[in-house]
C-alpha cells in the first residue's frame, strides 16, 4: 500500500496540486509544499479518531457510503473545472471539523506560518484536500475490503508510514499530541514550526519528514 506523500508525488497528485493552486492563485510548488504537510497531519487525526469505536464506525460509515470508491478521484479534471463547486468545499469544512474540532484553527495557523501561504489560503485549501483524502481512503477500504475498525486502522496506519515503518506514524502521532495528555492536535503550532519547550528531536525530525 503506498502512502499518502507517495500518492502526492504520482501523476493524480500533481493533478491535485496543479487543480488546488489554480483554485487558490498558490504557487503549486507552495501548495503541494503545504499539501504534503497537511495530509499526514489529517491522516494522523482520523487515525486518532478511529481509535475509539464512535469515532472507527463513523469513518467507516463515510468511507463506505458517501466516499466509496474513492469517486472525487476518477473527475479530478472536472472538480477543478470552473473552480471547485461549493458543495465540496462544504464537504471539506464538515470533515475538517469533526477531526480537528477546536484545533483546526491552529493548525491553520501553524501550516501557514510553515508553507508561506496566508492562513485564509490554507483554510480553503484544507477544504478541497479533505474531500480528496477521503476520496483516496474510500478507494484504498473498497480496494482491500476494510469494514472493521482493525483493518480501518492497519489501513491507515499504512498509508501514514508509506514504506517507512512505524518511525512517521509514531512522529505523526507525537505531532498529534504533543504534551501526551490525549488532546487532539496539542500544541501543534509549536509542534510544526519546531518552536517552543518541545522543540527536542521532534521538531527536528517534523522538519525532516516535511522536507525542511
Amino acid at each position: 500500500m503506498s502512502g499518502i506523500l507517495d500518492l502526492l508525488n504520482s501523476p493524480v497528485g500533481q493533478q491535485i496540486i496543479s487543480g488546488v493552486s489554480s483554485q487558490t492563485g498558490q504557487s503549486a510548488d507552495k501548495t503541494g509544499n503545504l499539501l504534503s504537510m497537511a495530509m499526514p497531519v489529517l491522516m494522523g487525526a482520523m487515525q486518532k479518531n478511529a481509535a475509539t469505536p464512535e469515532g472507527a464506525s463513523g469513518l467507516l460509515g463515510a468511507l463506505s457510503g458517501k466516499h466509496s470508491g474513492g469517486g472525487i478521484l476518477d473527475n479530478l479534471g472536472g472538480l477543478f473545472e470552473g473552480g471547485v463547486e461549493e458543495s465540496v468545499t462544504n464537504d471539506g469544512a464538515g470533515i475538517l471539523g469533526h477531526i480537528l474540532g477546536g484545533k483546526q484553527p491552529a493548525v491553520e495557523n501553524a501550516l501557514s506560518q510553515k508553507s508561506g501561504i496566508d492562513a485564509g489560503s490554507v483554510a480553503q485549501i484544507l477544504k478541497v484536500a479533505a474531500p480528496i483524502l477521503m476520496g483516496v481512503l474510500g478507494k484504498q477500504a473498497s480496494q482491500n475490503n476494510v469494514s472493521d475498525a482493525n483493518g480501518l486502522s492497519s489501513m491507515l496506519g499504512g498509508m501514514l508510514g508509506g514504506g517507512q515503518g512505524s518511525k512517521q506514524q509514531s512522529l505523526i502521532e507525537s505531532f498529534l499530541d504533543a504534551d501526551g495528555d490525549g488532546s487532539i492536535l496539542d500544541d501543534v503550532a509549536g509542534m510544526v514550526l519546531g518552536g517552543g519547550q518541545k522543540k527536542g528531536g521532534i521538531g527536528g525530525l517534523l522538519g525532516g519528514l516535511f522536507g525542511k
